[in-house]
Order: C-alpha cells, then sequence, then structure tokens
C-alpha cells in the first residue's frame, strides 16, 4: 500500500482538547462534558503525551472507591486514572497500516514527534476514510 503522509491525517493538537497534568478529576470530567469526548488525550505541562482518559476510567474509580463522596474528585488527579496501554501513539513518520493497527481498539492514534510531545490526533474516521479512498 502506498505510503500516506500521517500529517494529512492529523488534527492538530491546537484543535484538540487535552487534559493536563495538573487537572483533577472534576476538572476532567467537566471538560470532557464540555467538548463532548468520551475519551481525551492526556499531556505534561510541556506537552508530551502522557496517555489517554476515558469515562470509564473515571466510572470505575468512582464504582472501586467504597462510600466515595463526590468531593473526592476534586482531591484525586487525573494521573492517577492513567492508561497507559491505551491508545498507544505514533510517530510523525508513521504509514497508514500502523494507524490502522491502532486505531482497531482507539478512537483516535495520539501524534507525538521524537520528544514524545504530542502533535494531534488522528481520528479512526480518518485512517478509515483514507483506507476507502486508496481502494477506490
Amino acid at each position: 500500500m502506498e505510503k500516506t503522509n500521517v500529517l494529512l491525517l492529523l488534527t492538530p493538537k491546537n484543535e484538540v482538547a487535552c487534559l493536563n497534568e495538573k487537572m483533577n478529576v472534576r476538572q476532567a470530567i467537566e471538560k470532557m462534558r464540555a467538548h463532548g469526548y468520551r475519551v481525551i488525550p492526556l499531556i505534561s505541562k510541556h506537552g508530551e503525551y502522557l496517555g489517554t482518559i476515558s469515562e470509564g476510567d473515571i466510572l470505575w474509580h468512582i464504582v472501586d472507591e467504597e462510600d466515595y463522596d463526590l468531593e473526592e474528585l476534586e482531591s484525586v488527579m487525573i494521573t492517577e486514572l492513567l492508561r497507559k496501554d491505551y491508545a498507544h501513539p505514533v510517530k510523525v513518520d508513521a504509514g497508514i497500516d500502523e494507524l490502522a493497527e491502532q486505531i482497531v481498539n482507539a478512537n483516535f492514534v495520539p501524534v507525538v514527534d521524537d520528544r514524545n510531545v504530542l502533535m494531534g490526533i488522528v481520528t479512526r474516521r480518518r485512517v478509515l476514510q483514507e483506507l476507502l479512498d486508496s481502494h477506490s
């Protein structure tokens, strides 16, 4: 298959809502709700991709705690819920095959530079559209 430039499929970081490592769970919920996202990337203060947080991660955290007080959402940092096994990033020079492999289990693929700084995301929709277009 012809190599597709990932930058052509990229939604740049400035157009993507991200959580930052200084947020607590309540702030994360508010940001996810405001943007209508169920899954959202988490970045460091320097812009490095740390992982992804989902609604499910937050819900399971609440369920797993006995006698959970909703005010506790402000005292739990979002980094405590971080899933490193979800939405593995790809480098900017990744091909469509690598993107397709990663998108099978995620809504988006984070794209990072050589310093692991988030450049943006490629959505499942963009990858599928590229694959369909390349076969027509």
